[in-house]
């Protein structure tokens, strides 16, 4: 089996790529690149990993990744079933602040923008109210021919300066450096997490599948994730409840517990709480309202 790279390579013909994927699923592996990436979701949902954080992603919105952030965008497990028929789109825009963009970046009128993506090297998801808005601006970056490519982009950013106030990163914390081994490591342990979150899944399980004692397992997880694999594993597990819970395809909260690895309903709510800040009921009740 052809080892993945933790680090992808992004063509870098250009100062600014144009990328439109229309895939059955999104790339499922934990990775990074030196360019940062703008990203609207036109088609799909499951879960984004960006360093440290998990979010549900879904159809019409935009995020931007870091440069260099290690990331992961995991469809929905119903997107690998065989003849689901389902399939994912999204519209990309690659640039490399360190790159070719980086003379643009030096320029005394460039500095607003230079700053910006300075301020934000830890990501942000645009606020959904902009979302149709910013779209419009990625398109017309993607549409633009070679002269007029730059002040489209441009006009992207400056449009996203001006939300500055609104944007929260997607990450808090600055995580220590992967090396490309690391990534690959941690990248397992993220795939098996999520592929497994909804049984029972024993701290001897997941070390083995790191190659590493419980004891040493604990210490590197906490190290390259500053969190608990507890922590992490119930954060993933109440992200795929909020998601069941949105999708309202469940007979009732408790059986959304046990679908997700709670093997009691108090402990759940408990979780659930800690995680969201309110009860699944009340976060369900916030939901129909929106």
């Amino acid at each position: 089996m052809k080892v993945l790279q933790f680090t992808i390579p992004v063509a870098h013909d250009r100062t600014v790529i144009v990328q439109e994927d229309n895939m059955p699923h999104f790339y499922p592996y934990l990775h990074r690149h030196r360019e940062a990436q703008l990203i609207w979701i036109k088609e799909g949902e499951g879960t984004l990993i960006v360093a440290n954080n998990m979010y549900a992603f879904q159809k019409g919105e935009v995020y931007l990744l870091g440069a260099n952030q290690p990331h992961l965008l995991k469809s929905n497990p119903v997107y690998f079933e065989e003849n689901s028929g389902l399939k994912i789109q999204s519209l990309m825009i690659f640039f490399d602040p360190q790159g070719k963009l980086a003379p643009v970046l030096a320029l005394p009128e460039m500095q607003w923008l230079a700053t910006f993506i300075q301020q934000h090297q830890n990501g942000f998801k645009v606020p959904q109210a902009y979302q149709d808005h910013l779209v419009s601006l990625m398109q017309a970056v993607q549409q633009a021919g070679s002269m007029e490519v730059m002040t489209s982009f441009l006009s992207l950013f400056q449009s996203l300066q001006q939300l500055n106030s609104q944007l929260e990163p997607l990450s808090t914390s600055i995580l220590p450096g992967f090396s490309e081994s690391e990534g690959l490591r941690i990248g397992h342990i993220f795939n098996f997490l999520m592929q497994n979150y909804h049984r029972n899944i024993s701290l001897e399980e997941v070390a083995a599948e790191a190659h590493l004692t419980p004891q040493a397992f604990c210490r590197y997880f906490k190290k390259h994730t500053r969190q608990t694999f507890v922590a992490f594993l119930n954060e993933l597990r109440i992200n795929e409840a909020c998601k069941k819970l949105t999708s309202s395809q469940f007979e009732n909260i408790a059986s959304v517990a046990y679908t997700c690895g709670f093997n009691n309903i108090t402990n759940f709510n408990r979780v659930f709480r800690s995680v969201k800040g309110q009860a699944p009921k009340a976060y369900f009740k916030r939901l129909l309202q929106i």
